[in-house]
């Protein structure tokens, strides 16, 4: 396999190749830039599709992200030009081949940090399947996510949506090359990622892009708000800003390498105003809440497979005890924000102390991060996937994830084994191939069949809609959520099929529902 050189619609690209999990061969494409670099004017703005260039393009080194601190080498990476993605395929397009499904992979991280990093998110174990995985890269932070109120200024509220949306178009265009079927396009992600794909599926301006949707602990009903702060941002450096006009004068002079020091010094001193993702799609006179859209039916109805892991909040003890993110993310598991609690809510104090009860009684007494677990991701994914499965017709597929091994990343890397379960991000090293704290992973018997299954499970739902087609090797049915009863996976050290999770806490959850939206 020589280095391949693929013509796409910008121009002629350079790869090389690397080995799946098998030793197998396949193509790899970095650092492919699928939009113009957003910097000067383009600074906030909604990115523009890349120019093409001449010569052939080296795509064997990996494109900047955006600029961030690293949670895995707590140093700041990346930079303001990060508008590209990489492309993995076993086979380039000849007379004898078909297209193949495609997989574009939308990184978490709060939008905040993440990148399409091949030592984070590296493509040898789903590579093991023919499929085309794409990666991308998208603005974070406030280049990404800043909150303008005035339509004036023509400035997105989610600019790093904008660009993933850029890059599935770009994908819609030029993946035919790399031999990936544009008509057969898979969109995932974890954590912010999953939300972003919950606001596609959810976004006309989306439709089209994408033909299935997986969403791994993340959906729009983890609810955190957003505010515009771009003055007050601005003020940090000119106290003369009183617009947003004049405040975007102001930031868009900040030099590039600046740029994230004044974030990192705004979020220091304002903690609550983090950049985030707004739901923004809006009636003639207010926003169209994320439960009305999906109960309105006008979204892409599209096959769905969303899940989590069975103890998601131990993420909150490595976010305190290491700070990784910094003071800006410890309001996020502020429980009261989680569930659209305001501080003057009438029943807050009832909802609260019901709740705090329920979890500090019995068996989830000793289960320190349960109350997280469920508040900001079990609970919103059971209610999303229930709430889809009533309005679409098209599959609804949820999962538990509750193996707790040796390639279980986030409480590897963090050292928190003495928690049971698995951890927010656990997932992710059954799916990808992770370089960082190598030494700490273990790769045994147990890992190796459970990326097998994972991958075998992820790409027949990217090839067939259904994870486990009939005849499929795994042995099992994997049923989707119906109207009456919310069938799930439990992926643990075996694939057991189940229904109705946690429902003793899902019960008190619902009371606690009730008693908010009684009071709406």
């Amino acid at each position: 396999m020589e280095s391949p050189v693929v013509t796409i619609a910008e121009g002629k690209l350079r790869g090389n190749q690397r080995t799946n999990l098998d030793g197998e061969a396949f193509y790899a494409f970095l650092g492919i830039p699928y939009g113009k670099p957003p910097v000067g004017n383009l600074r906030f703005k909604a990115p523009e599709p890349a120019e093409q260039w001449t010569g052939i393009r080296d795509a064997t080194k990996q494109g900047s992200c955006s600029i961030h601190c690293s949670e895995i080498t707590r140093k700041v990476d990346g930079a303001e030009d990060c508008l590209n993605l990489n492309v993995f395929s076993k086979q380039l397009p000849s007379e004898d081949s078909s297209l193949k499904p495609v997989m574009i992979w939308i990184h978490g991280g709060g939008f905040i940090i993440g990148s399409n990093n091949v030592q984070h998110y590296g493509p040898e174990h789903l590579m093991l399947e023919d499929i085309v995985l794409v990666t991308i890269n998208y603005r974070l932070g406030f280049l990404g996510f800043l909150k303008v109120d005035d339509p004036s200024l023509e400035i997105p509220n989610n600019a790093g949506i904008c660009d993933q949306r850029l890059a599935m178009q770009w994908v819609q265009k030029n993946i035919k090359y790399f031999n990936g079927d544009p008509n057969n396009v898979t969109i995932f992600g974890e954590s912010a990622g999953g939300m972003s794909v919950h606001f596609h599926v959810l976004s006309q301006a989306s439709k089209g892009l994408f033909h299935k949707a997986i969403m791994q602990s993340g959906c729009l009903f983890t609810k955190l708000e957003s505010q515009s702060v771009v003055v007050k941002m601005a003020q940090l450096i000119n106290k003369n800003a009183k617009t947003e006009r004049e405040a975007l004068e102001v930031l868009r002079k900040v030099p590039e390498e600046k740029f994230f020091e004044l974030q990192t010094k705004f979020l220091e001193k304002f903690p609550r105003n983090k950049p985030f993702l707004v739901w923004e799609e809006s009636s003639s006179t207010q926003t169209i809440p994320v439960e009305q859209k999906i109960l309105s039916e006008q979204y892409n109805k599209v096959p769905l497979l969303a899940g989590f892991t069975n103890n998601e909040g131990i993420l909150e003890d490595i976010l305190y005890t290491t700070n990784v993110i910094g003071s800006g993310w410890e309001y996020f598991f502020e429980f009261s924000r989680s569930v659209g609690l305001k501080e003057d809510h009438p029943k807050r104090q009832i909802i609260l102390d019901k709740l705090s009860k329920f979890y500090s009684q019995g068996k989830y007494a000793s289960e320190k991060y349960m109350w997280t677990t469920d508040s900001l991701f079990i609970i919103p994914t059971v209610i999303t996937s229930k709430l889809h499965a009533k309005t679409s017709s098209e599959p609804v597929y949820l999962y538990n994830m509750s193996l707790d091994a040796g390639l279980n990343f986030w409480k590897k890397l963090f050292d928190k084994n003495h928690y049971s379960g698995a951890s927010h991000c656990d997932e992710l090293g059954y799916l990808f191939n992770t370089a960082f704290a190598a030494h700490k992973l273990h790769k045994g018997q147990l890992e190796i069949s459970a990326i097998r299954r994972f991958v075998k499970l992820w790409t027949n739902f990217a090839k067939y809609g259904n994870p486990t087609p009939t005849g499929n090797d795994l042995n099992i049915t994997w049923k989707p959520v119906d109207k009456n009863e919310v069938h799930y996976l439990d992926i643990g050290e075996e694939l057991v099929p189940c229904t109705n999770p946690i429902p003793d806490r899902f019960k008190v959850w619902s009371e606690v529902l009730e008693l908010i939206n009684a009071s709406s």
